[in-house]
């Protein structure tokens, strides 16, 4: 008998309050990390910082806060929300490419591998995490719904610690003194 959108989600109702609420409120937070970074970044006249580490943070919250409202939803099937996931899934991993590339092109500042790791690859190991969950919901719900929540939780441990990051670079860093 297949199971109901109903009775695979209704466990993870809890997880999913739970993990987006942090992920909204932790998106509210970044968005004091962010003024910090565009004081800076104004005064290097580039935004490519703020694309290559700071809006990606908010971009993984705010992934988190998606997969956990459309987990929370009450489908009658689990069609739509595999669809929705997968389909945001594959976005995120495409985005997730894109901030490489970008990573890769950045001159104001070198990337260690620290930052590579953090920045791309695990965000791109979070998405595929949560893209696979998707593929295999329909088939395995509970092993694709372990797989998406996996992927939730790192995104969210991802944004804690590239806001830190961000914020611990400035407060060190400091605004480079105007040419």
């Amino acid at each position: 008998m297949p199971e109901t959108a109903s009775s695979a989600l209704t466990p993870w109702s809890n997880f999913y309050v739970m993990t987006g609420s942090s992920a909204g409120a932790l998106t509210g937070l970044m968005f004091v990390v962010i003024t910090l970074v565009t004081g800076v970044e104004r005064a290097r006249r580039t935004r490519d910082g703020i694309s290559t580490f700071s809006t990606p943070t908010v971009a993984h919250f705010g992934g988190a806060l998606l997969v956990s409202a459309v987990l929370s939803a009450p489908w009658r099937s689990l069609g739509y929300p595999a669809a929705l996931l997968g389909l945001a899934g594959v976005c995120a991993v495409v985005y997730v490419v894109r901030v490489w590339f970008l990573t890769k092109r950045f001159t104001g500042y070198r990337p260690d591998l620290e930052d590579w790791v953090w920045y791309t690859i695990l965000p791109l190991i979070a998405y595929t995490a949560i893209v696979v969950g998707a593929i295999v919901l329909l088939a395995i719900p509970v092993p694709a719904l372990f797989a998406v929540a996996a992927g939730v939780m790192l995104l969210i441990f991802i944004g804690i610690r590239n806001a830190w990051d961000i914020v611990t670079f400035l407060a060190i860093e400091g605004p480079p003194n105007p040419e």
